[in-house]
């Protein structure tokens, strides 16, 4: 496997693999050992949605040296976790909302973490086997509310403030990969998953710890510095090194 996405054709949904363009669906269990069609999927009615559904969101904070000290606060010990609502997933394509007009709502690239397999305290050198894929994600804030409270989960859990896609790469060396925030065409946040100061490996293991994880969960690892504002009509695009763009407008 490589790139896998899931789509939608009708009352069809179905995972597939991506090659030039072209979509082979997937026959059998996507986590499992699937066989793909020989013959490419018509794309006519074909629309992209968010590649997994996961149980449950984790979402990694300060964890770029150069964010911490944007924003003012110390490197954390061991990594710093929160849960995220499944249902602020938006796939590739679609619009971000802005709950409150007179709060800052900020963009924030990531790295996402697809998990593969059932896992519970796991090692970090085991951590790479239980690792699906990797796929870009936004972890879109609401700052007012961030700002004033100690918790994270509401001002990051918002309908639509999860956008992440489109398709999910299996097969990619995740310690050295570029990473980009463009607003309307703008460049934001330009930095590299080197810089992570708790990497993919170490992530998937510390959170293995504390909760079971399950096949088709995502972890997102942290954004870079370089967060800012968004308003009505930006055009986001997440661009990682070896995937595919996550590109989303904001309403």
């Amino acid at each position: 496997m490589a790139a896998i996405g899931r789509f939608q054709k009708g009352d069809e949904t179905f995972h597939a693999k991506v090659v030039d363009g072209e979509l082979f669906k997937l026959i059998g269990d996507v986590f499992g050992s699937p066989s793909f069609e020989k013959k490419p999927t018509p794309l006519k009615g074909v629309k992209t949605l968010v590649p997994v559904t996961p149980s449950k969101i984790i979402a990694v904070g300060l964890n770029y040296a150069d964010h911490a000290r944007e924003a003012g606060k110390p490197l954390p010990k061991e990594p710093l976790i929160w849960l995220k609502a499944t249902t602020s997933l938006i796939p590739d394509g679609a619009k971000i909302e802005i709950p409150f007009a007179n709060h800052r709502t900020d963009f924030e690239a990531e790295l996402a973490i697809v998990i593969g397999r059932r896992m519970r305290n796991v090692t970090t050198a085991a951590a790479a086997r239980y690792i699906f894929g990797y796929t870009a994600a936004q972890d879109i804030t609401d700052r007012t509310i961030q700002n004033s409270e100690s918790q994270f989960a509401r001002c990051k859990s918002f309908d639509t403030f999860t956008p992440l896609g489109p398709y999910i790469e299996t097969k990619i060396d995740p310690h050295d990969l570029s990473i980009q925030q463009f607003q309307n065409g703008q460049l934001r946040q330009n930095s590299n998953t080197s810089q992570l100061v708790f990497n993919c490996f170490q992530i998937v293991s510390f959170v293995s710890t504390n909760m079971t994880m399950l096949p088709g969960d995502v972890i997102l690892t942290g954004t870079p510095s370089g967060v800012g504002p968004i308003e009505s009509g930006d055009r986001l695009e997440v661009r990682i090194q070896g995937l595919a763009p996550l590109v989303n407008t904001v309403k």
